[in-house]
């Protein structure tokens, strides 16, 4: 009996764990044309229709600034279609370099010459060039 007692409170224990840890996303290596970026700034999550769809994170190398948004395997697997665009925002609204995919895994933005100007990534779930009403966009946190 105590050894079924300490299994319950053990896998008590474990269930919220396992709940609260989101999956981690990776990102790709480089943009194409870019062998060295580095992340600046948090990461952003992508909610739509109230589950986790990507991680939108920005970096910055070879002279440019890039937006990337990884779509989870969660909601890749629980959705056989999806938009995806991801941009670099300037000014807090003016949307640079956006680059759109369809069932895309993973978007790298295709690099704007912004490194001198305060930057956001954003991403969202559309076709773009911009965020159209009923889509949902996130924007990382203002880099300068």
């Amino acid at each position: 009996m105590r050894i079924l007692t300490k299994i319950a409170a053990v896998a008590a224990l474990a269930v919220p764990a396992l709940i609260a840890v989101p999956g981690t996303a990776q990102a790709a290596a480089t943009p194409s044309g870019c062998s060295s970026v580095t992340q600046i700034g948090s990461t952003a999550y992508l909610n739509v229709g109230g589950e986790t769809m990507a991680s939108v994170k920005q970096y910055k190398g070879c002279g440019k600034n890039y937006s990337y948004v990884y779509v989870w395997q969660g909601y890749r697997s629980a959705h056989s279609s999806w938009d995806v665009c991801a941009a670099i925002v300037t000014g807090g609204s003016h949307v640079q370099d956006p680059r759109c995919g369809h069932n895309d895994v993973e978007i790298w933005s295709f690099g704007a010459d912004t490194l001198s100007e305060c930057t956001q990534a954003l991403g969202w779930n559309g076709t773009g060039p911009i965020p159209y009403s009923g889509e949902v966009a996130v924007k990382t946190d203002v880099r300068c």
